[in-house]
């Protein structure tokens, strides 16, 4: 299986092959598992029907590396839309952002004037904004704006950020955050990384996800623990009981589209779930990551172009 997500996560920079996906009818029909569609109007019917069913959702308009101000500004106007759009339709739900997307490779200030006003956003809106992590060359930058925007006191508990347990670096990451009282979601990542900064093998991420997910459960901050991963969910669920620790203090999080029989059975047993639910025309490179973290998505969808 690692030769085949390494060919996916090859496949998700192919630029040639993203256009052609994005601009074809059978690329839309394909990504409509995993994305809610590609309007705004798209994604807030996805979170209303989540919403109806005790499900919360992160909102999440899709596209990195933008390459003018103006795309960052126009993608950023996105997001404010959308917090306006959940405040006046009540949803349980909130934003998620990548910083490449606000203009991090054009001008860190430029990121993060404009992340810092999605965030005042926020606090007005009494919502939340999660900073999305992207490939390692990102990660200190990423975490730095985050622990700058938290630390100003009205934007405690309005602004968090995602880690990624392949990393070596992440528990003292994790150390550092919970320490200011961030809130995180424990992801086990989904970028092609070196074995100098990344544990190489399935077994080795999977380990350092338990250890993690203890920490921020025993941490006594609200965190998301973000995995379809039946082993991990149990680890989980073990760990709290054992410790005490309230189903609500936590919450679950999965991708639209992924496992949805275990979403709703966790609602079922009374644990908070959250869905991760992106929408937007550029979906090609996350539509492809998908696939790269869990192969059997390629003969799900096999077997839908076979039905059609």
């Amino acid at each position: 299986m690692p030769i085949l997500r390494s060919a996916f996560i090859a496949l998700s920079r192919n630029q040639p092959l993203r256009h052609f996906s994005e601009r074809s009818a059978l690329g839309r029909r394909l990504s409509s598992r995993f994305v809610a569609g590609m309007e705004i109007d798209d994604a807030l019917r996805a979170a209303q029907a989540l919403h109806d069913q005790g499900i919360a959702s992160t909102l999440d308009s899709l596209g990195e590396n933008v390459t003018t101000p103006e795309q960052a500004r126009r993608s950023a106007d996105i997001y404010h839309r959308l917090l306006d759009a959940i405040a006046a339709r009540k949803l349980n739900a909130n934003v998620s952002l990548k910083l490449t997307q606000m203009g991090m490779d054009l001008d860190p200030a430029l990121a993060s004037e404009i992340v810092s006003g999605l965030v005042d956003h926020a606090v007005a809106a009494n919502n939340f904004i999660r900073i999305d992590m992207e490939g390692t060359d990102y990660t200190q930058a990423t975490l730095d704006l985050t622990q700058s925007l938290h630390a100003q006191p009205a934007n405690r508990g309005h602004v968090g950020v995602v880690i990624q347990a392949y990393l070596y670096r992440s528990a003292q990451d994790i150390a550092d955050l919970t320490a200011s009282g961030i809130r995180i979601r424990l992801c086990k990542g989904a970028y092609k990384e070196p074995p100098s900064l990344a544990f190489p093998q399935k077994s080795e991420v999977d380990a350092n996800y338990i250890r993690l997910t203890q920490t921020l459960l025993a941490s006594g901050i609200y965190h998301g623990i973000a995995t379809h991963d039946p082993a991990m969910i149990d680890a989980a669920k073990h760990f709290a009981h054992e410790s005490s620790i309230p189903k609500t203090s936590f919450e679950f999080q999965m991708l639209y589209g992924i496992r949805r029989d275990l979403q709703r059975a966790l609602v079922a047993e009374g644990y908070n779930l959250r869905v991760y639910t992106p929408f937007g025309s550029e979906w090609y490179p996350y539509f492809m990551r998908r696939l790269a973290e869990r192969p059997a998505n390629v003969l799900f969808l096999a077997k839908s172009l076979l039905k059609s």
